[in-house]
């Protein structure tokens, strides 16, 4: 049920006494009969559990794909023919491949379940105005939520009142810096960021206190909203999974052709027909690559492997695959593209002079500077006063290193914090000045003044009041300014060189905060600011920013050479994400920014028209960042998409790769992310990227050698029909040469290692089909060398007088010799098998020699004599099969040899 009446004004434009009158509620709270009637009217403040798919029917969905069709139309074939043992063998196969795909399918639509946790909170509320600790799901509107420091808030609110009231949004707007919270009505148009009088489910408060009553609950609140855009966002198949659904469409038309095909030609043929069909399966059988899907999963799972290794945890398979084939990267800006480390980067002093701080975040690494010469803030009186203003008008700390964290944190507001490392840099002890400054007084962080006011005293100096807080409010308290140690009147030089500083900081995307003083008696209450106007000396003037992390730039450069385009996506504002933009090159000369005012009334073809030159989305909602991804998708892109908080859920989760922060993403975003990052970089998406690259390359050779095999076994059984012999082979032997024997060559091809050149390739667009022409080309020289080869030595054998049993054995070892070879033919398309080396990839000589053991078995061991239909292979016709069958990889090491003397005959021009 909707709290907020519909054809009224939203909460936040509404004033405080009218909200309370909307809600029948007032300052003592509901009772506790009115809170249980309303709970019973509104429902418990949880989201609606999502229903979850059974194993069972992720078992079933296994089955639904062309290739499984035409092996179980195989099995039912063969089992009214009375071949019981090669039916059995098919269905074991396709038994296999479902257990092996409901084991690897990790669904990532479980964001409803962290959401829900949202019922474990316990909030302060007011009720006949008597405080007590409910349950977040006992929330109902008309609750009086009770704020402090550190409280999570478990139901969007409208603030009643706000005593250094900040709350800390960025899980829900993107929003870098705790947003100071105010009591009073605001304009109707204001955007969930920067309405200040509104709190919201699955925030928490950084600082101060105050009270709020609660407007929406469960599903209405912005949270739920955000629930109901994910559950209802439809997952897309990536790209390979598309071409592999489309792939399997044409061979089950194939095979059906090729069913029809064989029955023709032996009814022509005047064959039994119990001979017919048992053609006819070994066709269909051929046709279908039954180790696809077991070698895809190695291959992923592989990927995955090693991108965890790099700080990539990969929490479904397939975007191992769609990682490779990014084409656009949606970044969030803080603590991705950037240190999340508030650091003060400039300082102006009143007297004039600009002082460079070197270093970056919370760590007091770094040196202050003029004009390239270090500042002694020991001999410096006004650069020493400015320093210990940010420190005392400050009610943050800094915690350094220890044995769970690997660098230093902030406790509190970052800004101030970046106050605190800007202290040490000049070499001042917080904890030390705090002890000789004790604070006496304070006027809070007034929101609307955008000022802080602290008053100190010392046990041998005069007591001092520091202030901090925006240029624009502060600068007009001062009255003066420091000459060496003498207060002088401010002059209007000095006025206009502080706008000019200002404006020169803020263009570079700095957060600048005034600091000054007031030498004070100690007397008196400090009441506001209204006693100290004109009273105050102007210290100066600190600048800082989120710097942009120092690998970022170089990976930014490297998504450029790849062909992938780095767009930002921020909660921050435009002015301040398109400075960053700029310095990490992500924007250039022509390219805008646009925040989610414009974008809200840009209508759709402009957006897709303009995607081309918008290099930063500021600003900007939840829905909005879904739109973005589905506008970049209708191009044909493959989106990877960042996010760490509740808003970035529907777009993670809509992206082809959602990628979550693992150190300051919600549990949310995670969950509805394919992909977590482990240190929250830029930098190691670019190189998860990489892996996938790497991942899809080894991917393309094992297809063509997956798919040169089957093509191998179509036209030995075809080039037998048409020459009037007997089967060379039978359905149960393919099925071994397709499922056992490939099976343990594929981890050879996708264990390969990286070629160094995977960052300089262009991407793989989801268009390109998947069997390419160069794939084609080289299959053109390696199917026919297999087919002469196996077709010639059974056409050979036939007149020998040999038995048939033994003959067909032969033939389906020599067709698994030739494979082996090919699989050394398929790790390179130009490099030569034999430079390359057994010893260099040992899971190439595993694989092999596995591969001999189990040929071995099936051809020596009785039972499994039995069941493929094989016999016993002296010593001496094994090593003719295997002189044989290494005719493909000297055919091949020819083709190799050609490429590489027109490749460098190319070059040399």
């Amino acid at each position: 049920m909707q709290a907020n009446p519909p054809l009224q004004a939203p909460w936040h434009a509404t004033p405080a006494a009218e909200v309370l009158a909307r809600l029948a509620a007032d300052e003592q709270g509901l009772t506790v009969e009115e809170a249980a009637t309303r709970l019973a009217k509104h429902g418990a403040n949880i989201l609606p559990a999502e229903l979850r798919v059974s194993l069972w029917r992720i078992f079933l969905r296994q089955f639904q794909s062309p290739l499984i069709y035409i092996l179980i139309a195989a099995a039912i074939t063969a089992f009214g023919l009375g071949k019981h043992e090669d039916a059995l063998v098919i269905l074991i196969v396709v038994q296999a491949n479902a257990l092996i795909g409901s084991i690897q399918e990790g669904r990532a639509q479980r964001s409803m379940d962290s959401l829900r946790k949202l019922s474990a909170l316990r909030v302060r509320v007011r009720r006949g105005g008597v405080e007590s600790l409910v349950s977040a799901a006992e929330l109902v509107p008309g609750d009086l939520l009770l704020l402090a420091a550190g409280d999570a808030v478990g139901a969007d609110a409208r603030v009643l009142e706000a005593r250094a009231l900040e709350a800390a949004e960025a899980a829900l707007t993107g929003e870098s810096v705790p947003v100071a919270k105010e009591n009073g009505a605001l304009p109707t148009d204001r955007v969930i960021a920067d309405r200040s009088n509104m709190i919201y489910s699955g925030t928490h408060i950084t600082a101060g206190r105050g009270c709020a009553v609660v407007v929406a609950t469960g599903p209405d609140t912005e949270v739920g909203k955000i629930a109901q855009l994910t559950s209802s966002t439809t997952e897309q198949k990536t790209p390979l999974e598309a071409r592999l659904d489309q792939f399997g469409r044409y061979l089950a038309l194939a095979a059906v052709i090729l069913f029809a095909l064989v029955i023709a030609a032996g009814l022509l043929r005047k064959m039994a027909p119990a001979d017919i069909f048992m053609v006819a399966i070994s066709q269909m059988v051929s046709v279908v690559p039954e180790g696809l899907p077991v070698a895809l999963t190695i291959a992923l799972a592989v990927g995955m492997q090693r991108m965890a290794r790099r700080g990539s945890i990969v929490r479904r398979l397939s975007a191992v695959e769609t990682l490779g084939a990014t084409t656009v990267i949606c970044t969030d800006k803080t603590g991705t593209l950037t240190r999340n480390e508030m650091t003060v980067t400039a300082l102006w002093l009143a007297d004039g002079r600009s002082i460079e701080v070197g270093g970056s975040g919370y760590a007091p690494e770094g040196a202050l500077a003029c004009g390239g010469r270090p500042c002694d803030a020991a001999a410096d009186p006004l650069l020493r006063l400015a320093l210990e203003a940010g420190v005392l008008c400050n009610d943050s700390q800094l915690v350094p290193p220890d044995d769970g964290e690997a660098r230093w944190r902030a406790l509190g507001d970052p800004t101030e914090a970046a106050l605190l490392t800007l202290a040490m840099k000049g070499c001042l002890e917080p904890a030390k000045l705090r002890r000789e400054w004790p604070r006496h007084g304070e006027i809070p962080f007034d929101p609307t003044l955008k000022l802080m006011a602290t008053r100190h005293g010392h046990a041998s100096k005069a007591s001092r009041i520091f202030l901090k807080g925006a240029p624009e409010m502060l600068v007009p308290q001062c009255g003066h300014l420091l000459r060496g140690e003498t207060s002088t009147a401010l002059d209007e030089a000095t006025r206009c060189g502080a706008i000019a500083a200002t404006e020169r900081m803020a263009g570079q995307a700095l957060r600048v905060l005034a600091l000054a003083m007031v030498e004070d008696d100690g007397r008196g209450e400090l009441t506001g600011f209204d006693q100290i106007r004109g009273r105050a000396i102007l210290l100066g003037l600190a600048g800082q920013m989120d710097p942009p992390r120092e690998e970022v730039r170089s990976a930014v450069a490297a998504c450029r050479t790849a062909g992938i385009r780095t767009v930002m996506v921020t909660g921050d504002h435009k002015g301040t994400g398109l400075a960053i933009a700029r310095m990490l090159d992500i924007a250039r000369d022509g390219d805008r920014a646009v925040d989610g005012r414009e974008l809200e009334s840009m209508p759709e073809q402009d957006l897709r028209a303009e995607l081309d030159r918008i290099a930063v989305f500021a600003r900007v909602q939840p829905a909005q960042k879904l739109r973005i991804v589905e506008a970049f998708q209708s191009q044909h892109e493959v989106v990877t998409m960042t996010g760490d908080g509740v808003n970035d859920a529907p777009a993670l989760a809509r992206a082809d790769v959602g990628v979550a922060m693992g150190i300051s993403g919600t549990e949310v975003a995670k969950e509805a992310a394919k992909v977590v990052i482990t240190d929250d970089n830029f930098a190691t998406i670019v190189k998860a990227i990489e892996q996938g690259r790497l991942m899809y390359g080894n991917v393309r050779k094992l297809l063509l050698f997956l798919f040169a095999t089957s093509i191998d076994e179509v036209l030995i059984l075809l080039g037998a029909l048409w020459l009037d012999l007997p089967l060379p082979l039978a359905a149960v032997q393919i099925l071994w040469i397709n499922l056992v024997t490939e099976g343990t060559l594929t981890l050879n091809l996708v264990m390969e290692g990286p070629e160094g050149d995977e960052m300089r390739r262009r991407p793989v667009r989801a268009t390109e089909a998947l069997v390419t022409r160069g794939m084609l080309g080289r299959m053109a020289v390696m199917v026919p060398a297999s087919v002469a080869a196996t077709l010639g030595y059974f056409s050979w054998r036939l007149g020998s007088g040999a038995p048939f049993e033994r003959i067909q054995t032969e033939t389906f070892t020599l067709l698994a010799v030739c494979q082996w070879f090919n699989v050394l033919n398929c790790e390179s398309a130009t490099r030569s098998a034999l430079r390359l080396g057994l010893l260099r990839n040992p899971w190439l000589l595993g694989g092999l020699l596995l591969a001999i053991a189990l040929q071995a078995a099936v051809i020596h061991s009785e039972p499994l004599n039995r069941l493929f239909h094989t016999a016993p292979i002296p010593p001496f016709q094994l090593l003719v099969i295997v002189a044989v069958g290494s005719s493909v990889l000297w055919v091949e090491e020819l083709r190799k040899l050609l490429a590489r003397r027109n490749d460098q005959g190319w070059r040399s021009r």
